[in-house]
């Protein structure tokens, strides 16, 4: 039997008096401070230095001095959607990313050099590309692949997280061709002759993960590959890293199998849980959630169970979100539906009788509509003002939904690093509509609350590129998306990454803003995102990361 080893003690033994030019609180009067006293892993006392020195000398404090200088403290980023393990996988991979790859030939370069480093045998696999960033506006087929190698598994994985490319040899050594049925919920793309292209998507990744990988007979896709537990032990301390270096210091998975949920275990035990993450299990995993009777939070301060994630469908990005009369730009796509609408509301029901939070994968005003339906008649069968359903992405709710979202408490969770990186496809896919893409003015003028995240890998974890978005809705390329009244200020912007995303976690009560009692988790900017040009606050640096009143990353 393991020896239990402790892992929610707090890891500050020196009091400390910290200053800077300004520490924003996000508080609920969104108050300013220039100084904060911390004790254990808490805020003792905030506001201006005289009156935290006053603080500690009533309670006995010997606190040691740190002065921030210039420096802004803002409450560190709470990243409420994101697939740490997923990420820290794709960091190991070869990025294929707009910085790295405009066109398909340098793609195809850069895994070939990575094919000649690899052992023979080991697949290839690369990471980050979306086909309209690339010269060629399409996605690379097989045969382009082969280049690559014709002895060994390549697979491209698209930005969207939803699918990619695989060469020939993947298809062959899985026994998939031309005759080969799409499986329910995924697909096999086909050019005009009907030869396989080597695009596949959502549950046609089953060539990849398994044959057990979680896909639509099982509520949803879990597109993560198995390696060994120290292997992804290893990639989780790396994700770990680069949330940190971008602010981050609260985590909500929102694809947790008993893979994630055991890393996270094995990380905990040996003290390697440097941020703190909140567990969305995997909608097929909701009976045996029940079972065990996990029917609310809990956990610790590191670790702690939230609720249940589903889909409802697939990706805007990778035109698998459900449109059933066609993509603009490819009439013969509709995507797909992961259920049928009173299957969902079934599997909505049975979680919010038990008392759990449910995070819905949404994008098409289809599936949001399937979503809010649902959780209209699980609230009216058991009425809970404080429900917190959640929507992920919550790409193009109609203004009647949003009205909706706002009468039943539903809570959007968007990412605007999506439009910042492929926005102008959203309207390439979908036409004028797409311009809408994460109405956050829209939600806001409703009173619906908002949450910005960055769906990692799908996005780099790096928050004050999402504020900057939010603000601004100027994409990689320049483009403005949409009317100015889709735009929110900075502050709304700064509140939906950290107070907001708390709240969406079910963790406000000891994270999101800088108040006395909460934990010392914090971020050190360079500047002030509230003070700067909108267009300059991704430019701003994040010099240091504190979780529990102990600095976890400097630069």
């Amino acid at each position: 039997m393991r020896k239990l080893t402790p892992f929610d003690r707090f890891a500050q033994t020196t009091p400390r008096l910290i200053t800077a030019r300004v520490i924003h609180t996000a508080d609920a009067a969104d108050s300013a401070a220039t100084a904060m006293l911390t004790d254990r892993g808490r805020i003792v006392a905030i506001g201006t230095v005289d009156e935290c020195a006053a603080a500690a000398e009533r309670a006995g404090l010997a606190a040691e001095r740190i002065d921030l200088g210039d420096a802004v403290v803002v409450p560190g980023f709470v990243d409420a959607h994101a697939h740490p393990l997923m990420f820290g996988q794709m960091m190991t991979w070869v990025d294929c990313g707009p910085e790295k790859a405009r066109s398909i030939p340098e793609i195809v370069a850069l895994l070939k050099a990575a094919a000649a480093e690899a052992p023979e045998g080991r697949p290839v696999r690369g990471y980050g590309y979306e086909q309209r960033n690339l010269a060629e506006k399409r996605h690379p087929t097989r045969f382009e692949l082969d280049e690559v190698s014709r002895d060994r598994e390549v697979y491209l994985m698209n930005a969207s997280g939803h699918g990619g490319v695989v060469n020939s040899y993947t298809l062959d050594i899985n026994g998939v061709d031309r005759d080969t049925p799409n499986p329910d919920g995924g697909e096999f793309f086909r050019d005009a002759d009907g030869e396989l292209t080597g695009e596949l998507s959502d549950a046609a990744c089953n060539v990849l993960t398994g044959v057990h990988g979680v896909k639509i007979g099982h509520h949803g896709p879990n597109f993560h590959l198995a390696d060994e537990p120290e292997e992804h032990l290893r990639q989780l301390d790396a994700a770990t890293q680069r949330f940190l270096a971008g602010g981050v210091t609260s985590i909500g998975d929102c694809q947790v199998t008993r893979r994630e949920f055991d890393m996270y275990l094995r990380l905990a035990e040996a003290g390697r849980l440097e941020l703190r993450v909140s567990m969305y299990l995997l909608s097929h995993l909701l009976d045996e959630a029940l079972e065990m009777g996990l029917v609310g939070q809990f956990g610790n301060a590191h670790l702690s169970f939230a609720g249940i994630k589903f889909y409802a469908d697939g990706t805007l990005g990778g035109w698998t979100a459900y449109f059933p009369d066609g993509y603009v730009g490819d009439p013969c796509r509709t995507g797909q539906l992961y259920h049928e609408p009173a299957d969902y509301a079934a599997l909505i029901a049975k979680a919010h009788a038990a008392g759990l939070q449910t995070a819905t994968h949404a994008q098409s005003p289809t599936a949001i509509e399937m979503v809010v339906s649902a959780i209209e008649a699980a609230l009216t069968e058991r009425p809970d003002a404080d429900a917190r359903h959640r929507i992920e992405h919550c790409g193009l709710p109609t203004p009647e939904q949003i009205a909706r979202m706002a009468s039943a408490g539903i809570r959007p969770v968007n990412q605007t690093q999506h439009y910042f990186n492929w926005g102008e496809g959203v309207e390439e896919a979908i036409g004028t509509p797409g311009e809408r893409f994460n109405p956050l003015g829209e939600f806001e003028r409703a009173g619906v609350p908002m949450t910005i995240s960055s769906d990692a890998p799908v996005a780099e974890p790096i928050p004050l590129e999402a504020i900057q978005t939010a603000v601004t809705r100027v994409t990689r390329r320049g483009h403005r998306l949409g009317p100015d009244d889709l735009r929110i200020s900075a502050l709304a912007a700064l509140r939906a990454h950290t107070i907001e995303g708390a709240v969406s976690i079910g963790r406000e009560d000891d994270l999101g803003s800088l108040e006395v009692g909460k934990y010392a988790d914090f971020a050190v900017l360079s500047d002030d995102p509230l003070s700067v040009a909108p267009e300059d606050i991704a430019a701003i640096t994040v010099h240091e990361t504190w979780v529990d009143g102990e600095r976890r990353h400097h630069v």
